[in-house]
């Protein structure tokens, strides 16, 4: 019993934090705000290149990309995403799109985002409103999965997964699967309802740094339903086979 009354104001000091008995409690909440934002309160941006190559197929080549990146803290972000492709027989771009977000942490593998998308290629362009989620599914698959609202009025969805193999500590073999859908037919951009797109690759990269790693591998793009008759009236393939050589990187 003396006990417990002697330790008891020890007690209550502690339950208090001790420190500001002799700090004063002004100087130590300055002290754990600082701390607090040294180690979880900054503001860090990643800009991540993830497929940067070159597509090969009957004698004609594409330059493709895939970037996005972002800046903020941990739990609010500012994302772009930007993807696209030029056609070097042609000499003009065939699709570029882009896209501003703001993604907010709604678990630690995952966020939700929503925001605008630009499409300035194929013509006419067009403008979306973008809601998603992006994160890191059970067993370490990417997942980003979005939908879009057209200006047209137009509902889509698009789906991208993507697994990292690591074969060696610096050697990854990376499957990728791309899935767009349609709610309804965009005539103008040769869109129909129904699943439009698959995209199914797979790459081998070899990490130098690891913000740097060249690749090489294989993509197969094959249409479907009304997409596909749209591109076949239009005597555009509908279904391709490319070898694909590019490079990864990251800062």
């Amino acid at each position: 019993m003396l006990v417990s009354l002697f330790l008891a104001p020890i007690h209550s000091a502690l339950a208090q934090n001790a420190a500001d008995a002799y700090w004063g409690a002004a100087q130590m909440a300055s002290s754990r705000a600082a701390l607090k934002n040294n180690h979880g309160g900054q503001i860090n941006s990643l800009i991540l290149g993830e497929r940067l190559e070159s597509q090969f197929r009957d004698g004609d080549a594409e330059t493709v990309w895939e970037a996005q990146g972002w800046v903020g803290g941990d739990i609010h972000k500012a994302w772009f995403k930007t993807e696209g492709d030029f056609s070097d027989e042609d000499g003009r771009f065939e699709e570029i799109e882009l896209q501003a977000l703001y993604s907010r942490a709604i678990s630690a593998f995952w966020d939700v985002q929503f925001g605008l998308r630009h499409d300035a290629r194929p013509d006419p362009s067009r403008n979306y409103a973008v809601v998603g989620f992006q994160g890191l599914a059970p067993y370490w698959f990417e997942l980003d999965a979005q939908l879009f609202l057209s200006d047209q009025g137009d509902v889509s969805v698009r789906l991208e997964g993507e697994y990292e193999l690591r074969l060696t500590q610096r050697l990854i073999l990376q499957p990728r699967v791309e899935l767009n859908a349609a709610f309804s037919d965009d005539v103008e951009i040769g869109v129909g309802s129904g699943l439009s797109e698959a995209d199914v690759g797979l790459r081998l990269r070899y990490e130098i740094r690891r913000e740097f790693a060249p690749y090489l591998g294989v993509s197969w793009i094959r249409q479907f339903g009304a997409t596909r008759d749209f591109s076949t009236a239009e005597d555009r393939s509908v279904d391709e086979l490319a070898w694909v050589a590019g490079v990864r990187i990251w800062f």
